[in-house]
């Protein structure tokens, strides 16, 4: 196979959204919501190709107006819920051979080309695995049937100077062949900090209208 770029940002657009039917091409401020996503990556400055991985011809047609490299529509057994992101850039890599990737969802249209170039930057400099991250409360209980709750962590660590901190799901950055070694997306990442207004993931209306409103 041709090695068709050194970089390769990955954009995961599954057909079947169950949380806002349609999600990943509703409009968002006169845009198809992935159109933000490819924008950021075309305009980061450090991405060879932009591939869109979808199952839905009609997400590929918007993607490819918005400049995003399809190349094909993905396989059955990568497009339903269970699908998990890495095995679609895995897919994607024995298809479109690339040294470096750049994971993005298309659910993030606040993170903008800065993020990404500031991810991969990262990921030069330490040669490790980057996850984009926001700061997060420590305090998460599980919640039994009987409605009794406990703690689902352990707080030993609530020490003045500890930063808590989430995987917002905006920007991923990895070496192709960490991927393909089958290693922990987390395993030996450094994380990059993004603000809590550009870290909205949307998934459901209310994110929808939370991120048009962060927007504006």
């Amino acid at each position: 196979m041709a090695d068709h770029g050194s970089v390769l940002a990955v954009i995961p657009a599954r057909a079947g959204s169950k949380g806002l039917p349609g999600k990943n091409i509703i409009d968002f401020h006169g845009r198809p919501l992935i159109e933000w996503t490819i924008r950021a990556a075309r305009e980061s400055g450090c991405c060879d190709t932009v591939l869109v991985s979808t199952d839905g011809q009609d997400i590929a047609d918007k993607a490819i107006e918005a400049g995003a490299f399809v190349p094909w529509l993905r396989p059955a057994h990568l497009s339903d819920d269970k699908a998990s992101s890495i095995s679609v850039v895995l897919h994607a890599l024995e298809q479109f051979p690339a040294r470096t990737v750049i994971l993005l969802q298309p659910t993030s249209p606040l993170r903008t080309a800065t993020d990404i170039s500031a991810c991969f930057d990262l990921h030069v400099a330490t040669g490790r695995p980057v996850v984009s991250v926001s700061p997060a409360k420590p305090w998460l209980f599980a919640k039994a049937a009987d409605g009794r709750i406990s703690p689902a962590l352990e707080f030993a660590a609530q020490r003045q100077d500890a930063e808590f901190v989430a995987p917002n799901g905006a920007v991923y950055v990895f070496d192709a062949d960490y991927l393909r070694s089958g290693r922990t997306w987390w395993e030996d990442a450094v994380a990059y900090t993004m603000p809590v207004e550009r870290s909205i993931d949307i998934d459901t209306p209310h994110d929808l209208a939370v991120a048009k409103a962060l927007f504006a």
